[in-house]
């Protein structure tokens, strides 16, 4: 089982995309990406929306996201989002166990 976090990080005149390149540049997002438990962090730029930046989270389970939570790097990531003025969506996923069904696996091309 992992838990996907969708995190859209929406602001004005490009900020979230410098919210995002700021994580990249300073190296926070690669300690978030070694913390135990972590899966992916990924940014992604939505096509239709210049404003808008996608962050995929994806943790092993709850307790990792719990220790992620109570970690020095909130507070890092908490002051870029104030610095930037975002606002955000969340989503969250828990993984099927079974994986993708074979109905649905015809679809996909590795």
């Amino acid at each position: 089982m992992s838990i996907s976090v969708n995190i859209y990080y929406s602001g004005k005149n490009g900020s979230a995309r410098k919210f995002a390149e700021e994580m990249e540049s300073s190296g926070t997002a690669d300690a978030i990406r070694a913390e135990d438990g972590n899966e992916r962090y990924e940014y992604f730029f939505p096509a239709k929306d210049p404003e808008t930046v996608l962050l995929i989270d994806i943790w092993k389970d709850q307790r990792a996201i719990d220790v992620h939570h109570a970690s020095p790097m909130m507070a890092k990531i908490t002051a870029l989002r104030e610095k930037y003025d975002l606002h955000m969506k969340v989503e969250r996923f828990v993984s099927d166990a079974a994986g993708i069904p074979d109905f649905d696996a015809k679809f996909i091309k590795s």
